[in-house]
């Protein structure tokens, strides 16, 4: 679990993003959001879904970067919202039935001058 967050703290996106991660985070769904994301059956547990959310999002973000023409804002934003909160769930287990607030328990997804950062660090 620690890798896992150690790796999400790590990210560093732009603070629109950022931003609007955060604002969507509120009303994050796992049933509707996660399923429409990865297009599983079935809800995979928070821990994998990480994962797959994360190798999803560094596709997004390469084309982001690379000024790729395929590149959707809402599908990166889609994204971030949905690793916010598997973020949350992971972090706290027993509110897994219940959305996420926007602040996260201890794992907050937050801004700076330069970027946004989850906990406090880059993202």
């Amino acid at each position: 679990m620690q890798d896992l967050l150690s790796r999400l703290k790590t990210l560093h996106r732009p603070r629109l993003l950022v931003r609007t991660a955060r604002i969507g985070a509120a009303h994050y769904s796992r049933d509707r959001d996660l399923c429409r994301i990865l297009g599983y059956g079935h809800l995979p547990r928070p821990a994998v879904a990480i994962l797959r959310l994360l190798d999803l999002e560094q596709e997004v973000n390469q084309q982001r970067l690379n000024g790729d023409a395929g590149y959707a804002i809402t599908r990166h934003v889609e994204i971030l919202i949905a690793l916010t909160g598997e973020a949350a769930y992971l972090v706290r287990p027993e509110r897994e039935k219940r959305a996420p607030e926007t602040e996260l328990g201890n794992l907050s997804l937050c801004q700076t001058k330069t970027g946004g950062s989850l906990d406090g660090h880059r993202l």
